[in-house]
């Protein structure tokens, strides 16, 4: 296929696959896709490692990073803040609920984690400065895309892509957002609808593609992905037929057979239906849609102390969810009942574990056939 995301990134077909797993990554890009590898969550050092072993095993083909720079935190103005930094400033009422939440269900926060940080020592990556410490280090790479969710990149990261003739992406969720991120300089846009997991619009993404092609056409023609309930050609093809350039996916690959979200989690993925997530501020301090749970309803229930801005929630969220992932691991159904997880509402058209490759081959044959079928409507 020749689009422009398919020109800016060298790759046969314009499927781009965000993971966590590097392993889902190598075998995407692999297949003709493009495997993009949400960084934010390493070290410089943690993320040298992941980065050597994908070029070590995609084979010679392109691949990215993605990384979380977000425009509105509570911790704006620190410099370098620390999960433990934070976590000191997390109220009682909310250490409180946690643990009696997780008392009910039978799961024990770890000694470590009672302190909410102090099991994760080192920075925050969600300032400017940590992240920017990760892209120096993707650089080192031949990484092909640097992307950026929940705001406006910032100028130096819009000048090291420049610097390394990199595309820079970023997430968005509204048309203005859009204007912005053009105005601002990127590459490309992400125009990520209500039904993605993860952090997402208020906008379906069926509006969405449309409605952010029409506000950017006036300013500078930047090729935008299509993301939000994706997970399988035919409606890659309703997208582009929207006018994307591509799609960005997430979600389909994380219950692929190389990916690292643990078995418990993906049984409930493949169990789910698409009414059982919830779009909830109860795991960042943002909105982001996941799995439906206990600790969801938790959260929005009449003794919540309602969820924390950006990042308290995060330090306060993730040592509880690592523990009930793990009792649930062990056989505690009452956990299981807590656990959680991000996706988006394509969870319910995915019902089986699949390679990475078998589902990027799925995605091109159904797109084949999707185009196929328009074609034939035209014909007389």
């Amino acid at each position: 296929m020749k689009t422009a995301i398919c020109e800016m990134l060298g790759i046969d077909f314009p499927l781009v696959a965000f993971s966590h797993c590097r392993n889902v990554v190598a075998e995407v890009s692999k297949a003709g896709g493009f495997g993009v590898l949400g960084a934010t969550s390493f070290t410089p050092k943690s993320l040298e490692l992941e980065l050597k072993w994908i070029d070590e095993n995609v084979g010679g083909r392109p691949y990215g990073i993605d990384v979380l720079i977000p425009e509105n935190i509570a911790t704006m103005n620190e410099k370098n803040p620390t999960p433990a930094s934070v976590a000191e400033r997390i109220p009682q009422r909310h250490r409180d609920f946690v643990r009696a939440l997780l008392a009910k269900y039978d799961v024990e926060l770890p000694s470590a984690s009672e302190s909410y940080g102090a099991d994760r020592p080192g920075r925050l990556n969600l300032q400017e400065e940590a992240a920017l410490e990760l892209l120096e280090t993707a650089f080192r790479h031949p990484i092909k895309l640097v992307a950026n969710a929940l705001g406006v990149p910032p100028q130096s990261m819009l000048e090291m892509g420049r610097k390394h003739s990199v595309p820079v992406a970023a997430l968005i969720g509204a048309k203005e957002h859009g204007v912005r991120q053009v105005k601002a300089g990127v590459d490309i846009l992400i125009a990520e609808g209500w039904e993605a997991g993860g952090h997402c619009s208020e906008v379906s993404t069926l509006v969405l593609v449309p409605d952010v092609l029409r506000a950017i056409k006036p300013i500078r023609k930047v090729p935008v992905l299509a993301a939000g309930g994706i997970a399988n050609g035919r409606q890659m093809a309703a997208c582009m037929a929207m006018g994307a350039a591509g799609a960005w996916t997430g979600s389909v690959w994380l219950t692929t057979a190389e990916s690292d979200v643990p078995e418990v989690l993906q049984r409930k993925m493949l169990a789910a239906t698409a009414r059982d997530t919830v779009r909830s501020k109860c795991r960042t301090g943002k909105y982001s849609r996941q799995l439906k749970s206990a600790w969801t309803e938790a959260w929005e229930g009449p003794d919540s102390p309602g969820p924390l801005p950006m990042p308290y929630q995060t330090v306060l969220s993730e040592p509880a969810m690592r523990a009930v992932v793990n009792a649930a691991a062990r056989g505690n159904q009452k956990a299981y009942e807590l656990a959680t997880y991000w996706v988006g509402q394509c969870v319910g058209l995915v019902d089986s574990v699949k390679s990475a490759r078998t589902v990027v081959r799925e995605f091109m044959e159904e797109f084949a056939e999707a185009v196929e079928d328009l074609q034939a409507l035209t014909q007389e």
